[in-house]
């Protein structure tokens, strides 16, 4: 403990704590110091005696006619105005501490804030991809089952699969069509359709007994399963080249036929 009160001693706190150049909780402990030992409590005693005599040493006495002068000056007025001098403060250094600290938050909440905005911006990007691929996906289904209900059309024992092979007017013409008579339903595959003149364009027909009907238009783009009308008594089917524009004439140019009578 002595020795304690001696590294107290050897220390400048009194003469801190007696111009108040000590925070708070150093203050605090100079004081129990002083209250504790009267060691400590003698030096600071000594402390303010010297102190005091610092200051009566340095005072000078003012002359005369300048404390007449001032009370001449009181007399003449009675707005006296008395500005009190705020003592200046040290920024406690909690004071700081918490300014720092305000400033790091404010600093980390934009710095999160700019990663959640960014984190939200992907989210909604990879949510607007989900509900592409779900759409795709729908879209690829719808048509797996079209392509599906084909298929069971087509592998009907009751569809018969007619060739349309093209003459010497049109040698790579192969087209295919498929005909149930029991749903009544027809359907023919483009395969191939040699390339034409731009007035030009292929036609399917189908022969009955006392005339012919045109079905359609055939086009390289159909390349695919197409319905076509179904007739009940057809006689055959045929492929014929005609003028776009024009009315379909049953004496275009026939270029495949197709015979649906029964041997």
């Amino acid at each position: 403990m002595e020795k304690n009160l001696q590294n107290f001693l050897n220390t400048d706190l009194l003469n801190k704590y007696l111009v108040g150049d000590l925070s708070l909780e150093a203050s605090k402990d100079v004081e129990h110091f002083i209250s504790t030992y009267p060691e400590v409590a003698q030096a600071y005693k000594k402390l303010q005696d010297n102190l005091e005599i610092v200051a009566k040493a340095g005072a000078v006495e003012a002359p005369q006619y300048i404390l007449g002068n001032v009370l001449k000056s009181l007399e003449q007025t009675n707005d006296t105005k008395v500005i009190p001098l705020a003592p200046r403060k040290r920024t406690p250094w909690y004071s700081i501490a918490a300014s720092a600290a305000a400033i790091l938050f404010a600093a980390t909440s934009i710095m999160l804030y700019q990663k959640n905005m960014a984190l939200n911006n992907e989210n909604n990007i990879v949510v607007e991809e989900i509900f592409d691929l779900r759409s795709d996906i729908e879209n690829n289904n719808s048509k797996l089952e079209e392509l599906s209900r084909e298929l069971l059309k087509l592998n009907n024992p009751d569809s018969k699969k007619y060739v349309f092979n093209g003459n010497e007017r049109a040698k790579n013409l192969k087209t295919v069509a498929y005909i149930n008579p029991v749903e009544k339903t027809s359907m023919i595959d483009v395969i191939t359709l040699p390339q034409l003149p731009k007035e030009q364009q292929y036609q399917i027909w189908a022969e009955l007994q006392d005339r012919m009907v045109n079905l359609g238009i055939l086009d390289e783009s159909d390349r695919k399963l197409k319905q076509i009308p179904y007739m009940e008594d057809a006689l055959a089917l045929s492929i014929k080249i005609g003028t776009k524009g024009d009315n379909a004439n049953e004496n275009d140019t026939e270029v495949a036929e197709i015979s649906l009578k029964e041997n």
